[in-house]
């Protein structure tokens, strides 16, 4: 990893995903934000370059033949003692951004389920349909389970595709490491069950299982970022935090995803209704729109 790369993640990790962790009763709040919203909004626009491809500095595993189910015992065989190098947002293979330098942005938005976090913001949702924007929804198991009507009606819009959250929103871990508070998963068992247990849900769902994961809180370690290539799903990211973790005024918002680049992986939560996202997304896509930029869903931008 480049010194500018690793500044720039480490700028990110500054804005903490607050609507990621809720207000749980074994979060540390204090842990969960980490510096104000306007220092967030500051470093939030920091971003890997758009045309790069992603990391991909040690080797990855390869995702599995569709002939064969990849099973716990597996994951535990291959992974149970591999010891981690990385921690954070960037891990070999991990997606941040488009792999094009053209006026396109992929906006995606997090739904983390669990106390606190199972909220709907129809606002923002009925905006994107309004303006017939396309998007990336990552979407956890407890936020389907506490909205399962809202979930069929997303499932069903071409407009949007749905990709998976986890199953209990952790960071993805195979040592127990956590982020913003929230305890991670400890061993490549767990690791297993967090992307498993949401895929399978999904899956059964949506009639064919999702591409995309996205961890709780976005963080990952590298042995725990070679199981989700393995279980046949991609590592997505950010490169443009969009709404500080649903803690962002909407000026902040919109100041934030006005100025995204091509290429960028917008990230922003759909689970805080009383949040500023709704507000400032509606401010700032006409502004990227008026300046000739365009907006894909993941499955579309990322082959």
């Amino acid at each position: 990893m480049t010194p500018s790369r690793r500044a720039v993640l480490a700028a990110m990790a500054g804005g903490a995903l607050a609507g990621c962790a809720g207000p749980q009763s074994t979060i540390d709040r204090s842990a969960s934000v980490t510096g104000s919203p306007s220092t967030s909004a500051a470093i939030a626009t920091g971003t890997s370059s758009p045309g790069s491809s992603p990391s991909a500095t040690v080797p990855t595993a390869t995702a599995p033949s569709a002939s064969r189910t990849v099973t716990r015992a597996d994951i535990i065989a291959r992974y149970g003692h591999a010891v981690p190098h990385t921690w954070g947002f960037d891990a070999p293979a991990v997606v941040h951004a488009l792999p094009t330098a053209r006026r396109v942005i992929a906006l995606t938005f997090d739904a983390c389920g669990g106390p606190g976090g199972s909220g709907y913001d129809r606002a923002l949702i009925d905006f994107l349909r309004r303006r017939e924007i396309p998007a990336t929804l990552f979407i956890n198991s407890r936020w389907i389970d506490a909205n399962p009507a809202i979930f069929r009606r997303l499932a069903a819009e071409p407009l949007f595709e749905i990709a998976n959250h986890g199953t209990r929103h952790r960071p993805l871990s195979v040592t127990g490491r956590s982020a913003y508070g929230i305890p991670g998963t400890r061993s490549a068992a767990e690791v297993y069950d967090e992307i498993s247990g949401n895929q399978t849900k999904l899956t059964r769902l949506l009639g064919t299982p999702p591409r995309f994961f996205r961890s709780g809180t976005a963080y990952c370690d590298d042995v725990a970022a070679r199981i989700v290539t393995a279980l046949g799903e991609r590592f997505v990211s950010f490169s443009v935090n969009g709404d500080g973790g649903a803690t962002f005024t909407p000026e902040q918002v919109r100041t934030t995803v006005a100025a995204a680049p091509g290429g960028s992986i917008v990230i922003g939560h759909m689970n805080h209704p009383r949040g500023g996202t709704a507000r400032g997304i509606t401010a700032a896509v006409p502004q990227l729109l008026a300046t000739g930029h365009s907006f894909t869903r993941l499955s579309d931008a990322l082959r």
